[in-house]
C-alpha cells in the first residue's frame, strides 16, 4: 500500500515547497543583514537581534493555529498565514531603520509560527506511525534545500540588486506558491476525492487503530502538563538555540573565507545543507524501520556537537572549516522526523496538535537565544567562540532525549 500511495507524490511536494518559501524568507536575512549593516550601522549584537527576534513572534499563534488545524482545517490555517507572511516579507524591503526592521521580522515570526504546527497536524492525518518519521522527514527536507537553492539565488541577486529588492523577490514566491497549495490540499483522507476506497480504508484504520490505546486526557491542559511533553519542549529549546545559531551564521563564517564574492559566499554556504538532506532522509527512515524515535534524536545531536566544538580547536584552514560545518549541519538537520513523530506516537490527535504547538512556540525561543549569543559573543571576544556554547546546548537536548526515552519505557501509555 505505501509504496504506491499517492499520498508521498501528492501531499508531501506540496507541502515541501510551501515551507521551503517559508524557511527561504526566515533564513535569507543571515546573508543580507552584512549589507543592510553598511546601511543602518548595525551591531553584532544588532545583528542576533534582527535574526532572532522572529521567533518572539513565532511562539504568539503556534497552539492556537494547531487547535484551529485540528478542529477546522489545516488547509484553510495555512493558506491565510501564506497570505499574511508573504505581505510581511515583502515589506521588509521597506524599511528605512533598525526599529522598522525589526517590527517586521517579529510580525514575520507571528505569520509564519503557525504553519510548522498546522502542517504536522495535516500529515498526522495522511499519514499512520509506521510512516510518520519518514513523511515528517521528507517534508522537513525542505529546510536544507531552502539553503541549498536559495542561498546561492539570494548571494546572486545580492550580486545584481540591493537588498531591499531581495526582500521583496522573494518575499513574493510564497504568495503565488499559496493558490497552488489551495487548490492541492485536503484536510484528510475523508474528505479527498482522488485517495482511491482501498486506501482511505488503509489510513483511517490504522490511524484509529493506533490511537486506540492512548490516553484521551481531559482537555488540552493534560497535554500540557504530560511529563514527556515537557521534556520533548525542554529538549527543542537547547536544539533550536544550538541549531538556528548555526543557520544564522554558517555565511558569516564562510564570508571570513579570504576573496570570495557574495555570489561565491552563497554557493560554499550551501554546501553543509546537502549532506543535511541525506542525513534526514536515512535517519528517519532508520528510526521509522526500527519504530526507535529518541535515540535517531541524540545520536545525531551529539555529532553536530562534536561539529561545533570541534571545530574551533581542529579547524584552521578554510577546507576544514568546511568539513566541520559539513558534520554539524548532518547533526543539527537530522533528527527532525524522528523528534516530531515522538507526539503523535504518544497521544491522541486532538491532544497532540496542542502539545506540538506548544513544543514548537517556546522551544523555538531558543531560535532568539542562539543567534544572540553568537552574535554577544562574537561582538565581547571575537571569533567563533559562541559555536562551543551551542555545542553544549546539543549535548544537553541529546542528554534530554535519553532521559525521554527512559521515561516512556516506564511509562507506555506516556499519560
Amino acid at each position: 500500500m505505501e509504496s504506491s500511495s499517492k499520498r508521498w507524490v501528492r501531499i508531501i511536494p506540496v507541502a515541501f515547497i510551501m515551507y521551503m518559501t517559508a524557511y527561504m524568507d526566515r533564513i535569507n536575512v543571515s546573508m543580507i543583514l552584512p549589507y543592510i549593516d553598511k546601511s543602518f550601522n548595525l551591531s553584532s549584537a544588532d545583528i542576533g537581534i534582527a535574526a532572532g527576534i522572529f521567533f518572539v513572534g513565532y511562539m504568539i499563534l503556534q497552539i492556537p493555529a494547531a487547535i484551529l488545524a485540528d478542529k477546522w482545517s489545516a488547509k484553510k490555517v495555512v493558506f491565510i498565514l501564506i497570505v499574511l507572511w508573504s505581505i510581511a516579507a515583502m515589506c521588509t524591503s521597506l524599511v528605512q531603520n533598525k526599529t522598522q526592521l525589526f517590527v517586521l521580522r517579529l510580525l514575520l515570526g507571528v505569520f509564519e509560527g503557525g504553519v510548522w504546527p498546522s502542517v504536522l497536524v495535516l500529515l498526522a492525518k495522511w499519514f499512520p506511525s509506521g510512516e510518520r518519521a519518514r513523511a515528517n522527514a521528507f517534508w522537513m527536507i525542505n529546510m536544507p534545500l531552502s539553503a541549498v537553492i536559495m542561498a546561492p539565488i539570494t548571494g546572486w541577486l545580492l550580486s545584481v540588486t540591493n537588498w531591499r529588492m531581495v526582500f521583496l523577490i522573494e518575499g513574493l514566491l510564497p504568495l503565488l506558491w499559496g493558490f497552488v497549495w489551495w487548490f492541492s490540499i485536503e484536510d484528510s483522507p475523508a474528505v479527498s476525492k482522488w485517495v482511491s476506497t482501498e486506501e482511505k480504508k488503509y489510513i483511517e484504520d490504522t490511524i484509529a487503530k493506533e490511537n486506540e490505546n492512548k490516553p484521551k486526557g481531559t482537555g488540552y491542559g493534560s497535554a500540557f502538563k504530560n511529563p514527556i511533553v515537557i521534556l520533548l519542549l525542554i529538549a527543542y529549546f537547547f536544539w533550536m538555540s544550538g541549531f538556528y545559531g548555526y543557520t544564522m551564521w554558517v555565511p558569516s563564517v564562510v564570508k571570513d573565507f579570504k576573496g570570495l564574492s557574495s555570489s561565491l559566499v552563497g554557493l560554499i554556504s550551501a554546501v553543509p545543507f546537502i549532506f543535511a538532506m541525506i542525513a534526514m532522509a536515512f535517519n528517519s527512515s532508520l528510526s521509522d524501520k526500527r519504530r526507535q524515535r529518541e535515540i535517531h534524536v541524540a545520536i545525531p545531536l551529539l555529532i553536530g556537537a562534536f561539529g561545533l566544538i570541534g571545530g574551533q580547536y581542529l579547524a584552521h584552514t578554510a577546507v576544514t572549516k568546511m568539513i566541520f560545518l559539513v558534520i554539524s549541519a548532518i547533526g543539527v538537520y537530522a533528527p527532525y522526523g524522528p523528534f516530531w513523530a515522538i507526539p503523535t506516537d504518544i497521544l491522541r490527535p486532538e491532544l497532540a496538535a496542542a502539545a506540538m504547538g506548544l513544543i514548537n512556540a517556546l522551544g523555538n525561543l531558543g531560535g532568539f537565544l542562539g543567534p544572540y549569543i553568537v552574535g554577544w559573543i562574537q561582538g565581547k571576544f571575537g571569533g567563533y567562540l559562541g559555536f562551543i556554547v551551542l555545542g553544549i546546548f546539543l549535548i544537553i537536548t541529546a542528554a534530554v532525549s535519553i532521559v525521554i526515552k527512559s521515561s516512556r519505557n516506564k511509562v507506555p501509555s506516556a499519560e
